[in-house]
């Protein structure tokens, strides 16, 4: 896996350590409210990763401050179903490291599949399911960024989830998320499986860069806006429009623990 070269980057992004990265998915890059915005670097003019083509994503790498401390955001991702290569999906953990960061919190829109979610809830990640056979250290190892078999025993940090869950108010969840590739939405059939796996909400992303984050020796928190119940346990069809506007009702909140999260990461 080559080193990824930071020099194209704008001069700020190496001016000064930057304290945590931020990856933001559907819904999200629009909660944030920084004091300042120092770069802003479209994704299609970052090399091997591309503009994303989902609507809630605005393809943007910017460089802010927000509740005093210097972010990297990446205000919205690639996904395995839009044909993107796993090099692709797992671009920004790459570059996350090369700027010499060490923690990152990733979000997203979930499918809730615990009977007691209901839409607009916040959910940390304690742990997650990936039954789709995807693992972006498949191929060549290297040895660079991690051993041959990582554990991945606690892939989301329990430090950086009690900062979410200690700021997330009586109203937070906690629970395990579920990979699906998509981008069709999940069958009923499945998602009564993954009930029985013990799942507590499913999505289309955040597993793969987790899986390389961890396995690099970055420390990893993660945040679900539970947008919808999944198939089979409400009455409406799915739909993406949904998504988004359940993480629009949900802003406030986002907005709030995203912000906590950056003043009080290490």
């Amino acid at each position: 896996m080559a080193t990824v070269d930071v020099a194209f980057l704008p001069a700020a992004f190496r001016e000064y350590p930057i304290d945590c990265a931020l990856i933001l998915g559907s819904g999200w890059g629009e909660v944030l409210e920084p004091e300042a915005v120092h770069a802003v670097v479209p994704y299609a003019d970052l090399p091997a990763f591309g503009a994303a083509s989902v609507v809630g994503h605005r393809s943007e790498l910017l460089l802010m401050t927000l509740a005093g401390r210097r972010v990297l955001v990446f205000s919205g991702r690639r996904h395995y179903y839009e044909g993107c290569s796993l090099e692709q999906i797992i671009y920004p953990i790459r570059l996350i490291k090369a700027l010499g960061i060490q923690t990152l919190l990733i979000t997203n829109a979930a499918g809730g599949i615990n009977a007691s979610f209901r839409a607009g809830d916040l959910m940390v990640l304690t742990d997650h399911l990936n039954l789709t056979g995807i693992n972006p250290l498949r191929g060549p190892h290297d040895a660079e960024w991690c051993t041959r078999f990582p554990d991945m025993t606690h892939v989301y940090d329990p430090e950086l989830s009690q900062i979410l869950l200690r700021h997330g108010g009586d109203t937070i969840r906690q629970g395990i998320y579920v990979f699906a590739p998509g981008p069709s939405y999940e069958t009923p059939a499945e998602i009564r499986a993954y009930r029985i796996l013990g799942a507590d909400a499913v999505g289309m992303s955040t597993v793969p860069e987790a899986i390389m984050a961890h396995a690099g020796g970055i420390r990893v928190a993660a945040l679900s806006c539970i947008t919808n119940m999944a198939a089979g346990l409400h009455a409406s069809t799915l739909v993406h429009e949904e998504v988004l506007a359940e993480t629009e009702s949900a802003k406030p909140r986002m907005a709030a623990l995203l912000r906590a999260f950056v003043a009080d990461c290490p």
